[in-house]
């Protein structure tokens, strides 16, 4: 069994003795690209991501879907059964391929009546994402494509290490609710400018500063609620670039093994 699990910043936050409890039934899991996490009354099971990346988008009947927020290892994805709910009316799917720590969500609702740290931790995060997706909807109706191709990108970075993105613009408009051809055009301006290069299927953030001013103020926002919400995301920032070592005694899931 590999010890060496990258960190997700939630159950880094969380006391000794409840992490010990978690750890029984935690499973480090690995997620490829595309599967689809949450979609109606799907399997019950809460994910932290610890290096993969995973798209929350909300899905019309006629199947097309607007993004609502992402989740990296800052985050959790199943917060409604969290809550109780029997089925989630998002879809999660993953858009970069990696890994994530799972547990049943019963065993959760079970550490809400036991302890009340998580529960905690869980109705912060959940606030910060009730902004995120409060702001991609200001931010989807009066801001440029251009300025929320650039969002799209900060927020990817801001999840993963480096500056190559594995994300095809085809996933971008589909995140937007805009026209591939436009997602293109808008990639095409920032490459004009140096800000970024693209080639099939990757996008490099070459002048991050610039695409940050080139952004609107909907990604500022978010930051600061998230950093005023959870504090503690700072702290864990280092240790995570890092590869701590931790949560050594949770088992892979057998097919992943």
């Amino acid at each position: 069994m590999n010890s060496e699990k990258p960190l997700n910043h939630l159950l880094a936050a969380l006391p000794a003795e409840v992490k010990k409890r978690l750890a029984l039934q935690l499973e480090f899991v690995a997620l490829p690209g595309g599967e689809i996490l949450l979609a109606g009354d799907s399997e019950h099971y809460i994910h932290f991501p610890a290096d993969a990346i995973i798209g929350v988008l909300q899905v019309l009947a006629n199947g097309k879907a607007d993004g609502v927020f992402l989740v990296g290892n800052e985050g959790m994805v199943g917060v409604s059964y969290c809550l109780g709910a029997e089925s989630s009316p998002n879809r999660a799917i993953v858009l970069r391929p990696g890994w994530a720590y799972r547990i049943p969500a019963s065993r959760i609702l079970d550490e809400f009546r036991h302890d009340r740290a998580l529960l905690t931790l869980t109705m912060r995060y959940t606030q910060t994402r009730i902004a995120e997706a409060a702001a991609t909807l200001t931010c989807n109706r009066y801001h440029s494509i251009r300025q929320q191709l650039c969002r799209f990108l900060l927020m990817y970075m801001d999840r993963q290490p480096g500056d190559r993105l594995s994300v095809t613009q085809e996933v971008i408009a589909q995140w937007l609710g805009v026209r591939r051809e436009s997602v293109t055009e808008a990639a095409n301006e920032l490459r004009k400018l140096q800000i970024i290069d693209y080639q099939r299927g990757h996008i490099t953030v070459l002048d991050k500063p610039r695409l940050e001013a080139l952004t609107c103020e909907c990604y500022g926002l978010v930051q600061e609620e998230t950093h005023r919400v959870l504090a503690w995301e700072r702290q864990y920032a280092v240790a995570n670039s890092r590869k701590s070592r931790t949560w050594s005694n949770i088992p892979r899931s057998p097919q992943h093994a």
